[in-house]
């Protein structure tokens, strides 16, 4: 998404998560995706790879400019990250009462946090941030999660469908992605 909202180009291989190809395993020690090369430079963990671009690439700006809304901004993905996506690799490769579990604890998580949702026009800000970035790829996968929202998340919801009506967002689906069956009506 960031690639998209700074309209960076960029030559993206898609790799099966699951069979790595011995070039990533040679850039990338952990075996993950997403792994970033640029000539002599190879990043992994997506958090790192969007500050590096943003850092790179300053234009539109996607972290905000003082320190102290920064430091939330970055605080906030931390607990994205920690928080939330962890939760669903719990679902996504969980069993039984772990899933149902991880689903409860990570739709009761997102219901806590629509006041946040509601309170800007993006996600902490009136500005598209990275935060938005690491949000909106889980919030796609909501409906394969099994997870749908109640009324009173209304503001996570509002929040989605201008999320998802993003250029930046619909830019950088994957094809994977844009077969995942998504809420954004």
């Amino acid at each position: 998404m960031v690639l998209a909202e700074k309209g960076i180009a960029v030559d993206v291989v898609d790799v099966d998560a699951n069979a790595l190809p011995d070039e990533v395993m040679d850039f990338n020690p952990y075996g993950t995706v997403p792994t970033f090369v640029d000539r002599d430079l190879r990043l992994y963990e997506s958090r790192i790879i969007m500050e590096y671009l943003d850092e790179r690439f300053p234009h539109p700006p996607l972290l905000p400019v003082d320190p102290v809304s920064r430091a939330s901004a970055r605080l906030f993905m931390y607990r994205i990250d920690h928080d939330w996506y962890s939760l669903m690799g719990r679902i996504l490769k969980g069993r039984g009462d772990e899933v149902v579990q991880a689903r409860k604890e990570l739709r009761e998580s997102l219901i806590v946090t629509a006041p946040v949702f509601a309170a800007h026009t993006f996600f902490m800000s009136e500005e598209f941030s990275l935060v938005d970035c690491c949000v909106a790829p889980l919030l796609w996968r909501l409906p394969v999660l099994g997870i749908e929202l109640p009324p009173q998340a209304e503001a996570v919801n509002v929040y989605k469908k201008r999320i998802f009506a993003w250029d930046a967002f619909r830019q950088s689906l994957t094809e994977a992605e844009k077969e995942m069956i998504a809420d954004v009506a």
